[in-house]
């Protein structure tokens, strides 16, 4: 079993960044994948952006060249730095793991981009 604890999130300007941050604890193996998605009042959940435990990243097109997702092996954590945000981020995010054929979700945080 694996549990997924997220920080950040809030509210923010259109232009602003935020970050977010998952860490994840348990039965953590070696070889795993962890991302975040994003599921916006009347849409279906979406991929934001996603790191294997060996750096490989995958971003959606819409958040390419503003969001960068990290990871710290060591601590089982990862990060989403958010800029330039836009009204259209506006949703609420899940951090996701996966493992082994399993899939592990965060509770969800709650960005907004308003002015």
């Amino acid at each position: 079993q694996v549990a997924l604890v997220e920080s950040g999130g809030g509210l923010v300007q259109p232009g602003g960044s935020l970050r977010l941050s998952c860490a994840a604890s348990g039965s953590i193996f070696s070889i795993y994948v962890m991302g975040w998605y994003r599921q916006a009042p009347g849409k279906q959940r979406e991929l934001v952006a996603a790191i294997t435990s060996g750096g490989r990243t995958n971003y959606a097109d819409s958040v390419k060249g503003r969001f960068t997702i990290s990871r710290a092996n060591a601590k089982n954590t990862v990060s989403l730095q958010m800029n330039s945000l836009k009204p259209e981020d506006t949703a609420v995010y899940y951090c996701n793991y996966k493992q082994m054929g399993m899939v592990y979700w965060g509770q969800g945080t709650q960005v907004t981009v308003s002015s």
